[in-house]
Formats: C-alpha cells, structure tokens, sequence
C-alpha cells in the first residue's frame, strides 16, 4: 500500500512549487519531506520529482500518482459524507469560487437558507475571476465555482448552464438608453468606458469582439472591482459591460439600465457551475450546489430580458 504520508507530501510541494514552501505550509523541516518522496521513488523505483536550478518539476509519474491520491482522498469523503447523511447528519465543509458579479445574487437570499437548513455545513466563499476559479477547482482548492463566460474545459464538469448576455450598462438618463436599435462598439467612441482587469471573464468577452471588429477600446478605468464599474456608470462619469442581474438592484431603483449589444457571442454569453470532471462531489457540496441552482437567479432560469421577449 502507498505511503499516504509521503502522497500528501508530494502533493503540497506540487501545489507549492517547491520543498520549502511545502516545508513552510505544513509547518515541518525539509528534510522530512524531501526523505518521504524519495522513499516512495524508491519503492516504486521511479522519478516523481526532476529538481534542478530553477526548483522542482513534477515528472508524468509523479502527476499520475499526486491525481490518483485526490480521487482517493475525495472518494473517501464522499463516502463519509454518505455514512453521515444515512445518520441524519449533514455536515462538512463546502468552498466556493465565486465572481463578485455573483455576489448580490448569491447574498440576497440563497445563502442565508442555505445556512439555516444545513446548520453543520461550513461554507467558505472566495472572490476570483473566471480564470482563477477554474484553477482552484483544478488544483482542488474549492469543490464549486460560480463562472461566467468560461472557456470549454474537458477538465471542468458543468452541472447548470444558463444565458445570462453581456450587456452594456449606462445610467438611465444616458443619450444611448434611447439607441431604438442593438448597441455596436462603434457607438461607444464618445463615451467614457470602464472595464474589468483581464483575468474576468466579462473583459475578455469584450476584448474578443473588440479584436474581431478591429476596435480599440480605450478604457478610462481599469479594475477588479464590479463595485467600482457600478459607481462608474452610477455617477454618469461613463458605461461599462455587465449581465443584467449583477445590477438588478439598481435598475428596480432606477439608476441604470441595460442595453444590448449587437453581437452573437456577447448576447450568448453563459453562467455556469462547475465542478472537477471525476471528483465525486460529497453530501454536502452536493446539497450546495442543489441549492444555488434553486435559489440564485443567475442559474434558475436565463436572464429576465430574455424571458420577458418570449412572452
């Protein structure tokens, strides 16, 4: 039998990118890890770890072996979760990815149920953009994300898809809340612009249509803050690209409106909950995510403009 030990050794100074800051995490000396690793290679009599100059390098074995250690480990807490739940007893822990864009939604009411009905389930929620929420979910820092406009991933499992367009966000009194038409970037060249940094998957939904028309959009405001687009487009110094419902609060108090834009992939654009294809989600992730499907809006049903057109 492997030594799950040196297994979960092995697997933090991969997810470390070295021995010391392994060492430093799991509050150990060095030498300890580095002792358990090579007592493994050598009872399977085979590279886990190239090291040279520049730090470590985990070999195609050692990446086989780190992959096989957390489906064990998540099998094994998916089956104590069932043995918990066949006692009556639903508890754990549950870690979320989230986007702020997420955020209002997901505070407004689901995530008080949720806590009130499960009373021993301990959430933690974290802020990241799209490509940092895919990450974690990879390298299994959280069991969930809360994505907006990701890429296909064969490595991501998609448990609730729908579509919820990028739209352009101007305060009500704008002169392009009155556009009788779908909104082009063109339209947009007088106007003051704010975007979100890179990493998010609203800018870079932007930034492909821009590279397709051949437009530069030159942003007055960068930042990783919705908040801060918010207030942007609030206080009338400019617009900016948002789903409809990460600012539903503030159309029902009449501050903004959306509008919609004149391309495919902006109006198709899709949230999603995602978790790693092959990890057996535990009662308690499952019980999560059963309730965000419910209680959000982003995932009970397609944006409000879209199920107000076919009516």
């Amino acid at each position: 039998m492997l030594n799950t030990r040196a297994l979960s050794y092995l697997s933090e100074v991969i997810r470390r990118g070295s021995l010391r800051k392994a060492a430093t995490y799991l509050g150990i000396d060095v030498s300890a890890i580095s002792r358990q690793i090579r007592y493994l290679e050598e009872e399977l009599d085979t590279r886990l770890l190239e090291r040279h100059a520049g730090g470590i390098k985990v070999t195609e074995a050692g990446r086989m072996l780190v992959d096989h250690y957390h489906s064990q480990q998540a099998a094994e807490d998916a089956v104590i979760s069932r043995l918990s739940a066949l006692q009556g007893l639903v508890s754990g822990q549950v870690r979320i990815a989230v986007g702020e864009g997420f955020i209002a939604d997901l505070i407004s009411a689901p995530l008080q149920s949720f806590m009130t009905t499960y009373p021993g389930i301990e959430l933690e929620v974290v802020m990241a953009g799209v490509n940092e929420a895919m990450a974690l979910v990879k390298d299994r820092e959280v069991e969930l994300a809360l994505l907006y406009a990701p890429p296909v991933d064969p490595q991501l499992t998609c448990h609730v898809e729908t579509r919820q367009p990028l739209d352009l966000i101007v305060p009500t009194d704008h002169e392009l809340a009155h556009c009788p038409r779908p909104v082009a970037l063109q339209d947009l060249v007088r106007w003051s612009i704010g975007l979100m940094d890179n990493p998010f998957g609203m800018r870079q939904m932007v930034n492909a249509v821009a590279h397709q028309e051949r437009i530069f959009l030159q942003a007055r405001l960068h930042t990783n803050s919705v908040a801060v687009l918010k207030n942007f487009v609030r206080s009338g110094i400019g617009v900016t690209f948002m789903p409809e419902l990460t600012v539903a609060e503030e159309i029902q108090q009449g501050d903004i409106t959306v509008l919609p834009m004149a391309y495919p992939v902006l109006s198709d654009a899709r949230a999603q909950i995602v978790s790693l294809t092959g990890r057996e989600l535990t009662v308690a992730s499952k019980a999560c995510l059963e309730h965000l499907c419910r209680g959000m809006r982003f995932f009970n049903a397609d944006a409000p403009r879209l199920l107000s057109a076919k009516c």
